[in-house]
């Protein structure tokens, strides 16, 4: 019995990051997986009376992106709740999508915007003033947080919550006081940022219907950009299993359009082996499928040992007996092969933990696949310690976001290298790159990509000189198919190939060929995860299954907050639109 696919896509510029056939014309995909790949007369004579058949347009098809360092699971839970000003060149555009929004939020509800944006990326340079806030909201409290480096909050939000002349400092965090003795709403990081996540905490929570379908919303933005797996980097405000119930949820009623691989990241300060022994007792790496599966510990292992990412503030230094505490961390995960990863910024972290995994390798040769986030500042040194120890590196756009503050702290020769990604390429160690998003940065792909192959900020500063850079396809590799060393499907996704995991994304604009400032504005038109059409836009509408509307109705989500784009005014239709068998859709 012949056996047709079940999609073919053709008449399309297919990048497979396949290095003995990097383009084809047309795929065939079959259930789950790329059943064939080549010319368009080879795939179009496989088509069956079932089959769907996509005319591309000759438009660029990729792998699937793959972010190797999101906050999925947390940014779920309140995604619905947040205003985005991902992209938004201007804080005059910004400032009107703020009052647009205060304009529908019923009391007690803030107005929230909390990470993926950087003052830079704005025409004006600068935030908002308090003042500004005030005025434009005298009722709703207005949280913003800026890239770990400080919270603002509007008279509203101080009241809210109760914040007055008697409120102390919170550890590691600083308030501006008036000359009355009164918080003016400027909260400091110095350097923790934990007090400034504390504050959203205070404001109203969505209960599990609605963190469920938030979830879902924060997925179809990421399918929009292209986006079909993420290894997720857990969080210390997460609780295993409790704050997993919305995306389990989602797993169990087959309703993910991304991969998830999750860590698990240490949640009480002082006691975080005892968490990681608990969660031994519940779950162990790689439980699960190939859409949702537990793939590790971290990215804080030891809260004591995360050198956090706040670049207005100094360098902190780890307490004398972080190695202990991490060691006490360690062995047990390494004695039952957990992966892990771990948050470290600056190369003085780096170097004290790589000391104690000598001494821990000399005893027992490290065998689960480990590695370092960030990495901004390691040396050249450090770096070949990892590559003998077997561990990679997972870099973030970081310096495209805070680049400025970096340079003025450290200067420009610093910046220019940092992380030092060439390098790491050069030494043959596995590296990947993830957002970092959606608080400390954007989750949007493309300007990540955009950085990689250019060194610009996204407030234009030519950071990184050309020699410091990657060229496209290669920045492309590192967002696709690198990144399945660190979840162990190398071989099984990351590339359009016979066999493989059939992820991938139709573009708007070819990324190859488009001028490098045009990168930023790259979308996907068509998102095909596990074989199914997860995202569609014009002109593919006709394939496209949204989800059910943003909860609840006054959500910024439900008004068309997401990652900013220049047509990206109206948001998704909420009509559902499936295609049908033998259907023919033409771009």
């Amino acid at each position: 019995m012949t056996t047709y696919p079940t999609l073919i896509v053709h008449n399309a510029r297919i990048h497979t990051g396949v290095a003995h056939r990097p383009e084809v014309q047309a795929l065939a995909v079959t259930g789950r997986r790329i059943a064939a790949v080549g010319t368009n007369g080879q795939i179009r004579s496989l088509a069956g009376p079932a089959t769907v058949v996509v005319d591309a347009g000759k438009r660029r098809v990729i792998p699937g992106l793959i972010d190797a360092h999101l906050h999925l699971v947390r940014g779920g839970l309140s995604y619905n709740l947040e205003l985005r000003w991902d992209g938004v060149p201007t804080l005059d555009e910004a400032m009107q999508g703020l009052r647009a929004q205060l304009a529908r939020t019923p009391s007690p509800q803030w107005v929230r915007v909390v990470g993926g944006f950087s003052r830079h990326q704005f025409a004006e340079k600068r935030l908002p003033a308090l003042s500004e806030l005030n005025a434009l909201a005298p009722d709703t409290p207005v949280c913003l947080l800026h890239l770990g480096e400080l919270a603002l909050l509007n008279q509203a939000a101080l009241r809210a919550c109760g914040y007055s002349r008697m409120t102390r400092d919170p550890p590691g965090a600083h308030f501006e006081w008036d000359p009355s003795g009164a918080p003016t709403g400027l909260l400091l990081a110095a350097p923790e940022t934990q007090p400034l996540y504390a504050i959203l905490a205070q404001a109203p929570s969505l209960p599990l219907e609605y963190r469920t379908n938030a979830t879902r919303h924060f997925m179809r933005d990421l399918n929009r950009l292209g986006v079909t797996s993420v290894i997720d980097a857990g969080g210390p405000e997460l609780n295993y299993p409790d704050d997993y119930q919305a995306i389990e949820e989602l797993s169990q009623h087959h309703l993910l359009t991304v991969r998830i691989a999750y860590h698990l990241a240490a949640a009480h300060a002082g006691a975080e082996a005892h968490d990681f022994q608990h969660w031994a007792t519940l779950i162990h790496p790689g439980e699960g499928d190939e859409s949702y599966r537990c793939n590790g510990a971290g990215e804080i292992l030891l809260q004591a040992a995360n050198d956090l990412s706040n670049f207005a503030q100094p360098r902190p230094e780890m307490a004398p007996g972080m190695e202990q505490e991490l060691e006490a961390v360690l062995r047990p995960l390494m004695a039952r092969h957990w992966p892990w990863r771990l948050h470290a910024t600056y190369d003085e972290t780096i170097g004290r933990v790589l000391s104690l995994l000598e001494h821990l390798h000399a005893e027992q040769p490290l065998q689960a696949p480990w590695w370092f986030d960030h990495a901004e500042t390691v040396s050249d040194h450090n770096l070949q310690r990892i590559a003998r120890l077997g561990g990679g590196v997972c870099v973030q756009p970081r310096l495209a976001y805070q680049g400025e503050t970096f340079a003025e702290r450290y200067g420009p020769r610093a910046a220019a290298t940092s992380p030092p990604l060439r390098r790491m390429l050069a030494l043959g160690l596995p590296v990947g790159v993830g957002s970092g998003g959606p608080r400390m940065a954007s989750y949007d792909p493309w300007a990540a990509l955009h950085w990689l192959c250019t060194g610009k900020t996204c407030g234009g500063r030519e950071l990184r000189p050309a020699e410091q850079c990657v060229d496209r396809a290669t920045a492309l590799a590192l967002y696709t198919r690198a990144n399945t060393w660190f979840t162990g499907e190398v071989g099984s996704k990351g590339q359009l190939d016979v066999g493989q995991l059939a992820d991938f994304a139709v573009l708007s604009q070819d990324y190859f060929e488009v001028p490098d400032d045009a990168i930023p504005h790259i979308v996907a038109e068509l998102t095909v995860m596990d074989g199914q059409v997860v995202y569609a836009s014009d002109p593919f509408h006709a394939l496209d299954l949204p989800p059910p509307p943003a909860l609840p109705e006054w959500s910024p989500v439900h008004h068309g907050s997401h990652c900013w784009r220049p047509d990206s005014t109206n948001p998704d239709s909420t009509t559902a639109r499936q295609a049908g068998p033998q259907r023919s859709v033409s771009g």
